[in-house]
């Protein structure tokens, strides 16, 4: 028997294992893929959660190895309308950092290995749990041709296996959802262009265009469409990005495209006995703005020292019930960012465009104000 298992071996739970392995907790992570995503997927980190994963040693590392954001820039119909500056947001961290989710998950699973080499599981899917009150036992099938499949039992599970949570589902826990009427397309390319090292918010008429960099002189587009559709390929995201902004990516760079969605979904609890969830399987957000991973790291961060608590013997009723309430405040008010960043950018009619980028203007233009909303950006 184990201390605790870790359902989800994505940056959420990897974080979370680090915590409780440099604790002496024994850890399992059961991760059913057998390989991680090749691509960038997530790539913002905020400045409070670079300060929580510096517990684990890893954000040294990470701010090497990524982009540092140190502001950026509002433009619409060839000019720049307004600017933020990320100076003031943290004294160790006044940036957002870029870093594609493979490299982060690289650096965490790599100090789970040197804490324990044996606590990462991969190939392994839970299919069934049992809470006796004691213990709780899962059953995992393999996800490997000739895989055996695996019997764990633990004191405590931790649910981190993302947004369409099985685990979930497996205790029984409801979860409320919001699908929005906003539709994106994205794509890596190579950077070119201004601002090569800030982000930019593209505020036109026919919605938002985003633009980050990330590592290898790479740049993110994400592009806000009318309707639902397929990916597109690389010559179609690219002139739609030269349409909007007069910015022609170069399709032959391309290493990434995708399309979503925006949707979120809160559960109605996040404690089940002796489970927990945490991450996306406790709150998806929608991805613009990039809280989601980060909001999940924080989960972890918060949950660590109630687990050492309870596996010591000590009652950690009313701190767990207090930790549910703290996090599904902190995911609402990440919804409602998420909420306002998508106002921002969508389609709006020439005089409505105007009066929204003086709005942009004037924010800007008020120091103090700057400083909030930067702050408010950046999930401080």
């Amino acid at each position: 028997m184990v201390d605790v298992v870790i359902v989800g071996g994505g940056p959420v739970g990897l974080y979370l294992a680090a915590l409780l392995l440099q604790e002496g907790v024994a850890v399992r992570v059961l991760e059913q893929r057998l390989h991680r995503e090749p691509h960038s997927r997530a790539i913002g980190i905020h400045p409070p959660a670079l300060a929580a994963l510096d517990r684990v040693g890893v954000a040294s590392a990470m701010v090497g190895s990524g982009v540092q954001i140190r502001g950026g820039i509002a433009a619409s119909g060839g000019k720049t309308v307004g600017s933020m500056s990320f100076a003031s947001v943290s004294e160790h961290f006044p940036f957002v950092l870029s870093l594609p989710q493979f490299t982060t998950e690289s650096l965490l699973e790599q100090r789970v290995h040197e804490l324990d080499g044996a606590a990462l599981v991969r190939g392994a899917r839970v299919t069934e749990l049992a809470d006796d009150g004691g213990r709780v036992t899962v059953h995992a099938e393999a996800t490997k041709a000739g895989g055996a499949g695996t019997r764990i039992t633990s004191r405590l599970l931790v649910a981190a296996d993302g947004s369409r949570s099985r685990m979930r589902s497996l205790l029984g826990i409801q979860a409320t959802s919001r699908i929005y009427p906003d539709h994106y397309v994205m794509g890596d390319f190579a950077g070119s262009g201004e601002n090569l090292h800030e982000a930019v918010l593209y505020l036109e008429a026919e919605g938002i265009v985003e633009s980050f960099p990330l590592p290898g002189g790479l740049r993110r587009w994400v592009v806000r469409i009318r309707r639902p559709a397929p990916a597109p390929d690389a010559v179609e995201l690219a002139r739609m990005v030269h349409q909007r902004t007069g910015i022609r990516p170069d399709p032959a760079t391309n290493t990434m495209l995708s399309t979503f969605t925006a949707r979120s979904t809160v559960a109605c609890r996040l404690a089940a006995e002796r489970a927990v969830l945490i991450g996306d399987a406790a709150h998806e957000i929608s991805p613009i703005g990039g809280q989601g991973m980060n909001l999940g790291w924080l989960d972890a961060a918060e949950l660590a020292p109630i687990i050492c608590d309870a596996l010591a013997g000590k009652r950690v009723d009313q701190r767990l019930r207090a930790y549910s309430t703290r996090r599904r405040k902190a995911a609402s008010v990440a919804r409602r960012q998420s909420e306002v960043n998508m106002t921002l950018g969508r389609p709006l009619a020439p005089p409505f465009l105007a009066l929204r980028n003086r709005v942009v203007t004037a924010v800007s233009g008020i120091p103090p104000v700057n400083r909030l909303v930067a702050r408010r950006f950046t999930m401080q």
